[in-house]
């Protein structure tokens, strides 16, 4: 069976009971911080907030991409527009403003 007599001086036990009681209050204090409702909040909040962030980045990005794609459709590497695109969408869209004026004008007439 082992000795499991403290060798220790009264001292020195006090000074060990003194330190103990010390990392305690630490502990104790940091878990008072770590649970107080206004750093939950604070930490509910930044969790939110970093998210809303990274979706909009996300977002973002793919709406870059998206316009890119389309403006290299109709735009060169040079920058002019390529007529053989351009042109044919704006007809569509000229044709579509003239169907809706039309429609319009037989609703109020």
């Amino acid at each position: 069976m082992a000795d499991t007599a403290d060798t220790r001086t009264p001292a020195q036990i006090e000074a060990d009971i003194r330190r103990r009681r010390a990392t305690l209050a630490e502990t104790l204090d940091e878990i008072g911080v770590r649970v107080h409702p206004k750093t939950i909040v604070g930490d509910a909040k930044a969790k939110v907030a970093s998210n809303i962030d990274h979706t909009l980045g996300r977002a973002y990005v793919e709406v870059n991409r998206a316009v890119t794609d389309v403006r290299s459709r109709f735009v060169d590497e040079d920058g002019a527009p390529r007529l053989e695109r351009v042109v044919p969408v704006a007809l569509v869209v000229v044709g579509l403003v003239g169907l809706l004026a039309v429609s319009t004008r037989r609703r109020k007439g």
